[in-house]
């Protein structure tokens, strides 16, 4: 009894061979995952996103070394070698819910919240030595970022933030255009910015639109006298 009391209380302990034979098993994994992982990444830091490379990366790593670490630390009696392992969709599910923001009328960072959802995945293929699958998923991901995101604005699918920015040398006049050209495309416009950069007066605003709305919009401002130039820029919290 005693000896059994005293087996269950030590540590882990794994012998040089046994480290070598998991440094050897690992190393492919935990690699591969840090390539996909920041695969996912870079495609999130090119549309300046808060989980960029970094976070990806070591998401996905971290998924891979855990789905490793929980069949080794199981052992091969133990028929029960996905324990650790089937903990990570739970943290990863706290760390998605921190991506999202919710703001007056929208909801943003659910795209990013499931992207790194996604990437765990990726490394949990990784970790359980299914690369083939890995790579897979990780195409997938990027082609539904990129390519399905691309195809909802083109197609007016989707509804998305845009920041105007109007300039010109009479704030009031401006203000009379911009209100003119919203309610004619059916806009309410809320949350007005202004300032005076020496005989430079701009206005700024935020309108949620679809592609083809924005373009609509963009131009009516355009056709106003009293507006000498109009610049749009993407919402930095739209994701």
């Amino acid at each position: 009894m005693n000896a059994n009391l005293a087996q269950i209380a030590q540590p882990y302990q794994f012998d040089s061979l046994a480290q070598l034979v998991v440094v050897n098993h690992a190393a492919n994994r935990l690699v591969l995952a840090c390539v996909l992982g920041g695969l996912v990444g870079l495609e999130r830091e090119w549309n300046r996103k808060s989980a960029g490379v970094r976070t990806n990366l070591l998401i996905c790593m971290g998924a891979a070394f855990f789905t490793l670490l929980s069949a080794v630390l199981a052992g091969d009696g133990s028929p029960n070698k996905g324990q650790v392992a089937s903990n990570i969709v739970q943290g990863i599910g706290f760390l998605g819910a921190g991506l999202i923001l919710h703001s007056k009328s929208r909801v943003n960072g659910l795209t990013s919240a499931a992207a790194v959802w996604a990437v765990a995945s990726i490394g949990m293929a990784c970790g359980a030595g299914l690369y083939g699958a890995a790579a897979v998923a990780t195409a997938l991901v990027i082609v539904s970022l990129e390519l399905v995101g691309f195809l909802e604005r083109r197609a007016n699918l989707k509804a998305y933030s845009l920041m105007y920015e109007a300039r010109g040398s009479d704030a009031t006049l401006m203000l009379s255009s911009i209100l003119d050209a919203m309610d004619k495309a059916g806009q309410r416009l809320a949350d007005v910015g202004h300032d005076v950069i020496g005989k430079l007066q701009r206005v700024s605003f935020t309108v949620i639109a679809s592609n083809r709305q924005h373009q609509r919009l963009c131009a009516k401002l355009e056709a106003e006298p009293a507006i000498d130039k109009v610049l749009t820029f993407r919402d930095p919290e739209e994701d």
